[in-house]
């Protein structure tokens, strides 16, 4: 299990290779960089870092948010957490750069089943990671228990649709972001009821919380907002997800769809991704605390 965005990484198969999918999740989480340092600023108003001495990064990915954690949390050990040795190696390799490779750690478990025997914590982050294990609500009872008494247990699940495109932008029928939006909505119910032990859950996050028996200490949404003209390596990525978009997800749109997919990914047209000058990057992410009494 790896942390990844809805919006991002489309794919028509429910086992995700998750080290081919490595570039996309790094540039997504290095874009989504202020957003990220935002959030971490908020949870120190929440925990402050002089109490956080060790956090555990569940589905760490690259270790982006691990190292940003870090920086945020200067007194913790930061423990990532992945199921895939690549991306590990990966958070090594940034945390060094980074000059943290003293305080951020890596831990290789396949979860839910792992969770036990990573230790307690002062601060749990899950970002979407939690989606993809079956039972939400079984793994939220465990990480509970894996909080020191007042840590806090944070999750990024939800927030707004990704839009990189304006609603009419010139070619084929308007609104093809909301229609992927739905084609892919489909798509991840698919995913979401292939995975051992799935169990369908109503997203009511502070319910969840609850549930496992904390207490909620309240939920922020946070922006990411990189209007026209982006920078080319924002461009670059936008032309990675929709390749993904049209590679994962093409036997399910419609053909006037993929007919304007292939036009927004043929780098002669000069109205593709490569060349318009009305491109951007518009997301919201949500994130839901709750803490151990």
């Amino acid at each position: 299990m790896s942390r990844h965005h809805h919006g991002h990484h489309d794919h028509d198969d429910t086992h995700m290779d998750w080290n081919e999918m490595l570039p996309l999740l790094e540039q997504g989480a290095e874009l989504q960089s202020p957003l990220y340092r935002q959030a971490a600023a908020w949870l120190g108003e929440l925990a402050p870092a002089a109490g956080v001495r060790r956090i555990l990064d569940i589905g760490s990915g690259p270790g982006v948010q691990s190292c940003l954690l870090a920086e945020a949390f200067p007194y913790a050990e930061v423990v990532a957490v992945d199921a895939t040795p690549e991306l590990l190696e990966r958070t090594r390799e940034r945390a060094r750069a980074a000059s943290l490779g003293d305080r951020v750690t890596t831990h290789h478990a396949d979860l839910p089943g792992g969770i036990a025997g990573l230790g307690r914590a002062d601060l749990i982050w899950a970002a979407d990671s939690l989606h993809h294990l079956g039972d939400q609500r079984g793994a939220l009872s465990e990480l509970a228990g894996r909080l020191r008494p007042g840590g806090l247990l944070a999750v990024v699940e939800g927030g707004l649709p990704t839009r990189r495109l304006p609603h009419n932008f010139g070619i084929g029928r308007p609104g093809l972001e909301a229609r992927i939006d739905a084609v892919h909505a489909d798509w991840f119910a698919e995913m979401r009821a292939g995975l051992p032990g799935a169990k369908e859950d109503v997203d009511d996050w502070r319910a969840l919380l609850s549930g496992a028996g904390l207490v909620p200490s309240g939920t922020r949404t946070f922006l990411h907002d990189m209007p026209a003209p982006v920078t080319d390596a924002v461009r670059q990525q936008i032309v990675t997800v929709f390749a993904r978009h049209r590679d994962g997800l093409g036997e399910r749109l419609a053909p006037e769809d993929v007919a304007t997919l292939d036009r927004l990914l043929d780098p002669a047209d000069p109205q593709s991704l490569h060349h318009r000058p009305d491109v951007f990057l518009l997301t919201a992410r949500t994130v839901h605390t709750a803490r151990r009494g």
